[in-house]
């Protein structure tokens, strides 16, 4: 039945268009950010083709042309059928009526909660979830080989290696915003509250709560101690880790093959807890998905081969085998058997999506600048969180 409605869908489109092209004329264009999905995207493509007669054409593209295509040329009908992007995007493509709203009817089921959440906007859903991505909590196993329940803890053993001469640094930051997130939430602190419908809110900003200044207060008093380094950098932080010169790090799977380089020995796990018996912190979640083009001419044959012919457990576990990020199939996730995915699983279990609403675009650079002016003294954790939301709002309002 499902392959009689489509066909007889391809078929109303065709004379609608005045068309006497058949079904295997037909193709897809899906354009994705990174090439890892690139094979297995295209096999599926043609599985889909086989079994559809409707061609796809997988295309790697830059994400800033990816966004710029649904923010400024689909309104017009232009762009690619479908697009695999970063949750985070998906506000200002919703905004503009670009993304078509999706129904996973019975698979929703399957799919985990926090990537269905990544990709709902204002109460519906706007792409299909595909692989979930969050940061964990890294430790150096023959220096720390139990990992620490609480920030203290993580001082404590730190301070100690760090007097015998063992490190050079307590862990690596190699900022305070994104990958020092899980600090604050231990705390209390969030960036964005969320409304009525679920959907995160301008009305219920937090980066200034008592949370967020407890999370920041305690990386002053690291800095002030001599315990990390108050320049903060990305690259040094990795460093520092792989080396041997720092006993923790809060970073991503990206780091992976460079540790594994270097062999320095580790481990992830859970964030540690503000206080003992207290929740562990967690990270921002990202959520990459598939979003149709509302605008798109074939955009009911793209949501086929989003719904209909995606989103089952076979496909998910090709494309999980080709590139191992962790699936946004719940069944696939939670079957993770290797060190890495279970430790980023495990530090990821309370992540919540990055918020996706237009203004945290302006949170970035508010939240980079209250932390270097307070690791460089200038100003208290609350006078530049303070100063951070003053920023966020001017911008909005403007």
């Amino acid at each position: 039945m499902k392959k009689l409605v489509f066909l007889v869908t391809v078929l109303l489109i065709a004379v609608l268009a005045g068309s006497v092209v058949q079904a295997q004329d037909l193709e897809l264009t899906l354009w994705i950010y990174d090439d890892g999905r690139l094979e297995v995207l295209t096999q599926l493509g043609e599985a889909f083709e086989a079994e559809y007669g409707v061609g796809v054409s997988v295309e790697v593209v830059d994400l800033t042309e990816i966004r710029n295509a649904m923010t400024l040329g689909a309104a017009s009908g232009e762009g690619p059928d479908m697009i695999i992007i970063p949750h985070d995007n998906l506000g200002p493509i919703v905004e503009n009526g670009a993304a078509l709203p999706i129904d996973l009817g019975d698979a929703a089921a399957s799919y985990l909660t926090s990537a269905i959440d990544g990709f709902s906007y204002n109460g519906g859903l706007y792409g299909v979830p595909l692989a979930v991505e969050n940061i964990g909590f890294f430790r150096n196993t023959d220096l720390v080989p139990e990992a620490p329940a609480t920030w203290n803890e993580v001082e404590a053993v730190g301070a100690a290696l760090l007097d015998n001469g063992d490190v050079d640094s307590v862990i690596g930051l190699p900022d305070l915003t994104y990958n020092s997130y899980p600090i604050f939430t231990s705390f209390g602190g969030y960036i964005f509250g969320r409304d009525d419908s679920g959907s995160f809110t301008i009305e219920d900003i937090g980066m200034n709560n008592e949370g967020m200044v407890a999370g920041l207060t305690w990386i002053e008093h690291l800095i002030e101690e001599g315990l990390v380094s108050a320049n903060v950098d990305w690259e040094a932080s990795h460093v520092q880790f792989e080396t041997g010169r720092s006993a923790f790090i809060l970073t991503g799977p990206w780091a992976i093959n460079r540790f594994e380089t270097a062999g320095v020995p580790y481990a992830i796990s859970a964030f540690p807890a503000a206080e003992e018996g207290g929740a562990p912190g967690y990270p921002f979640l990202g959520v990459q998905g598939l979003v149709v083009n509302a605008n798109s001419a074939d955009a009911i044959l793209a949501q086929t081969f989003a719904v209909d012919f995606l989103a089952t457990e076979e496909h998910y576990q090709m494309i999980f085998d080709a590139e191992p990020r962790p699936s946004a199939w719940a069944s696939i996730f939670e079957s993770a058997s290797d060190p890495n995915t279970a430790g980023f699983n495990a530090a990821g279990a309370n992540a919540v999506p990055m918020p996706s609403i237009p203004a945290m675009g302006y949170v970035w650079d508010a939240w980079v600048n209250a932390g270097a002016l307070v690791a460089q003294g200038e100003l208290s954790p609350q006078e530049a969180l303070d100063s951070a939301v003053a920023q966020v709002l001017a911008q909005v309002a403007g």
